[in-house]
């Protein structure tokens, strides 16, 4: 499913990523932990193709990604990524249906079909009812399931994760943390969340945690 491949980068002087190596399969979820500036994000930006990588290798479904030019690289993510941030994300003046729905617009699906998959979904993440809810009727935590919602509407064969409970309290967070796992599971999605907390990265499948010599197991 994704191979990374002695991945490197630095900013100036400074080495960011040394020798980053790992395979992630369908249906495994693996954490990878680190302090904060340890350079995490920055590996979820290399392989989503958001960042270049001054050397190595990604490759998605034997596609190299790090050969890809900004279009197809765009396609890529668009059609086979779900991405989770911290910060949620969620736009403001469309309502918990349409931002749930918005990667099928992108796509070109059609009205009925988004309608159907993004209830679907919404359900999914314990949100039945709130569909023409706006993001400010919403708590962080239900915030943070739209998002959940949104990254998995596709169907996407990669989640990416980036602190996706940093902006939630210990209860909301614990509950997140559950939904993201056994969606990416129910979904057969390889998933991969990053996070300074080894405690948020209990429930993985696989952890890791990135350090100046590369990634090691926990």
């Amino acid at each position: 499913m994704l191979y990374i491949s002695d991945i490197r980068k630095s900013f100036g002087q400074r080495a960011v990523l040394s020798s980053v190596s790992l395979r992630i399969e369908a249906g495994e979820y693996v954490a990878i932990v680190g302090e904060s500036g340890s350079g995490k994000s920055t590996l979820l930006n290399i392989i989503a193709g958001l960042e270049p990588a001054d050397a190595g290798e990604v490759m998605f479904e034997d596609l190299s990604v790090t050969g890809l030019d900004d279009d197809a690289r765009t396609v890529l993510r668009r059609d086979n990524y779900g991405f989770v941030f911290q910060a949620f994300h969620i736009l403001p003046h469309l309502t918990v249906q349409q931002n749930v729905g918005l990667p099928l617009l992108l796509r070109g699906f059609d009205a009925d079909q988004i309608q159907v998959k993004a209830k679907q979904l919404i359900a999914a993440v314990g949100l039945a009812g709130r569909e023409d809810g706006m993001p400010r009727e919403l708590s962080g935590g239900e915030l943070q399931r739209v998002a959940i919602a949104r990254a998995l509407v596709g169907e996407p064969k990669l989640v990416l994760a980036d602190e996706p409970t940093g902006n939630l309290d210990q209860e909301n967070g614990r509950q997140v943390l559950a939904l993201l796992r056994d969606q990416v599971k129910v979904h057969g999605a390889a998933g991969i969340l990053v996070t300074h907390s080894e405690a948020a990265a209990a429930s993985c499948d696989r952890r890791y945690r990135l350090t100046s010599a590369g990634l090691a197991p926990l």
